[in-house]
């Protein structure tokens, strides 16, 4: 692991448990905002209301009872496949580390991703220069474009330079204005679900990302630059102002979760610091990613 101190792996290792805490429940009341909860003992099944991004099953908050078996996740999955939902699974290892042995001896395949944090009296990150970032309005009309650079960077991972530019920004952000995508969004962004900030260049986003408060806690979610324009810092200075508009607005903490240990890289030298691990659980093929 590049860059990874000593003191690094031990803060991994040992996570507050307070701090463990908050985030567990934050990962709880994040998909009640627009999913259903379906209960099933130790686990709970957020179920979709309506049309957007597809949510997952996750350890039951607060439970007390016998430990996950591989039959609850079975019972889960069963569900997830009668509803047509993706069978995915998704938790912190730390707070729930049995969950892992279950999950696998159902059959899923389980990928790791570093959990960083900026907590409470941690000096957010500086922005570097030259990069002009603002937070959109719900009624901005730049919404589909900022919307749709993550995900033409997630369609070309890594850090390095890619082939996409803008062109095909323009096509993605067709599409995701006709099928709803980009409306949906600017709804989150009105009801104060979602905070949306991209960096432009001449009226162009080339980076855009989200944070998604809730209280204290926030998720700095689906960062990403235009393959075309990576290795400019544009990742850094949206996260920047992502967690500066977080603070001005009394989150006290926030944290993200990495694709790789390439990406915590990236945030680490941000000021993040490493905390713990996200698990996403799939099966074989599907292909997680985190970010």
């Amino acid at each position: 692991m590049h860059g990874v101190t000593s003191d690094d792996l031990a803060v991994a290792r040992t996570p507050d448990p307070d701090l463990l805490d908050e985030i567990e429940r934050y990962y709880d009341a994040v998909p009640r905002s627009a999913a259903r909860v379906e209960d099933f003992g130790p686990l709970s099944l957020f179920v979709r209301e309506g049309a957007g991004w597809p949510y997952y099953a996750r350890p039951a908050l607060g439970h007390e009872g016998p430990a996950v078996t591989a039959g609850d996740v079975r019972r889960v999955l069963a569900r997830q496949r009668e509803l047509g939902l993706p069978e995915a699974f998704e938790w912190v290892a730390e707070h729930d580390p049995l969950l892992r042995a279950a999950v696998e001896e159902a059959g899923l395949v389980v990928h790791e991703h570093p959990l960083l944090v900026l907590g409470p009296g941690q000096e957010a990150p500086d922005a570097p220069g030259g990069a002009a970032v603002r937070v959109l309005a719900a009624d901005d009309p730049a919404i589909a474009r900022a919307v749709a650079v993550p995900h033409l960077a997630f369609g070309e991972p890594g850090t390095g330079v890619g082939e996409a530019g803008a062109v095909e920004l323009a096509a993605k952000a067709e599409v995701l204005a006709a099928d709803g995508t980009a409306a949906r969004v600017a709804g989150r962004i009105a009801s104060g679900h979602t905070v949306l900030a991209a960096a432009f260049e001449g009226g162009t986003p080339l980076c855009a990302g989200q944070h998604n408060p809730v209280g204290p806690v926030t998720e700095v979610a689906g960062v990403g630059t235009l393959p075309s324009a990576r290795r400019r810092g544009l990742g850094r200075a949206v996260t920047a102002a992502l967690v500066a508009h977080a603070r001005a607005n009394g989150v006290r903490t926030v944290f993200l979760s990495a694709a790789d240990e390439d990406v915590a890289r990236i945030y680490r030298r941000a000021g993040f610091r490493p905390f713990a691990t996200a698990l996403i659980a799939e099966p074989a093929g599907a292909g997680a990613e985190a970010g």
